[in-house]
């Protein structure tokens, strides 16, 4: 048996080598000649999965340590007899945090009170459900839309175009696929009010760079179109520019990387399906109020250090690949 693992992925290396010849390699070095022998990809986002690459490859199996899974080729991988497993859900509270990271930035900002906010969250599925939770309880008035959820569940949300006139904060916590691509555009925005703020700790290819470059929105960004080749002048208006790190906490990379080796060994039958990396514990849930909030997130998620990296210049991946772990702490 063998396995390719991207190289950038924490906790992992010694886990497999008992069962499988084991290859690290950097993410955007996977190629048709390396994955022509292997059995299982275990990968992050930098790693498309689709014909190019596994075309007369002996691959049965692909775990993404990542809860997107559109660098994936999901039905070639389906036609082809090979499974995919991704980790959803794993970071959830690590984006939460920087979610409220940039909420207590706008409230300093512009010197308002939750109660005085309406918080609208498209997307409410593992991270969208957290903002959501928190938000309620901090004071902000929230909608919501997700209509996958919407038609399954008959929820009280409302559509994208009932939502976004309704809203002073806009944030985006969707996948990328085909009704969701570019849903953020010009015409859309227009219909925000004066003064509005755009977050983005999703995908970049959800929002149109353009339209969030309107002169009266304001926007933290997190995910950028076209990573890591993002636009400069996005950059230089986002209030947060981060490289694709909201979700990046110890908690949440150690369920990442847990979920993709419990993933593995259960479809290969190793005896690792209960494995967590060594000597970490998981995420524990606490509530927390919004001025204990605005007295401690800075000490967890302070965004003037986390976006100075960027804004002075540093190369996007490196950036993203050496980033230094934040702990979750609600």
């Amino acid at each position: 048996m063998k396995v390719i693992i991207d190289s950038a992925i924490p906790f992992i290396k010694g886990v497999l080598e008992p069962f499988a010849e084991v290859v690290y390699t950097p993410g955007d070095n996977f190629t048709t000649e390396l994955v022509a022998d292997t059995d299982a990809l275990i990968i992050r986002t930098r790693t498309r999965c689709n014909r190019e690459l596994l075309e007369g490859s002996k691959v049965k199996f692909i775990a993404t340590a990542t809860i997107g899974f559109d660098h994936i080729d999901c039905r070639y991988c389906a036609d082809n007899g090979i499974e995919v497993a991704t980790a959803a859900g794993c970071n959830a509270r690590g984006v939460l945090q920087w979610v409220a990271a940039v909420l207590v930035r706008l409230a300093k900002r512009e010197n308002f009170t939750p109660s005085q906010r309406t918080l609208g969250i498209v997307g409410v599925g593992n991270v969208g459900s957290l903002v959501k939770q928190y938000a309620e309880r901090w004071g902000f008035k929230v909608v919501c839309c997700d209509p996958p959820r919407q038609q399954r569940e008959k929820l009280d949300f409302v559509s994208l175009q009932e939502l976004v006139p309704q809203v002073d904060i806009l944030t985006l916590h969707t996948p990328l696929d085909a009704t969701t691509r570019g849903m953020i555009n010009a015409d859309l925005l227009a219909a925000l009010r004066p003064g509005a703020t755009v977050i983005n700790a999703s995908r970049g290819e959800v929002a149109q760079t353009e339209a969030l470059l309107r002169e009266d929105l304001t926007v933290a960004v997190d995910v950028w179109e076209h990573e890591p080749n993002i636009d400069a002048r996005l950059l230089e208006k986002a209030i947060v520019s981060t490289p694709h790190i909201a979700g990046y906490s110890v908690q949440g990379k150690a369920n990442a990387t847990a979920l993709a080796v419990r993933a593995v060994a259960k479809y290969f039958k190793l005896p690792l399906t209960e494995w967590y990396p060594e000597g970490m514990t998981g995420s524990v849930p606490q509530d927390i109020d919004w001025q204990r909030l605005i007295d401690t997130i800075d000490n967890y998620c302070n965004l003037d250090v986390e976006s100075a990296p960027l804004k002075n210049g540093g190369d996007f991946e490196a950036l993203r690949n050496g980033y230094r772990l934040r702990e979750e702490y609600f």
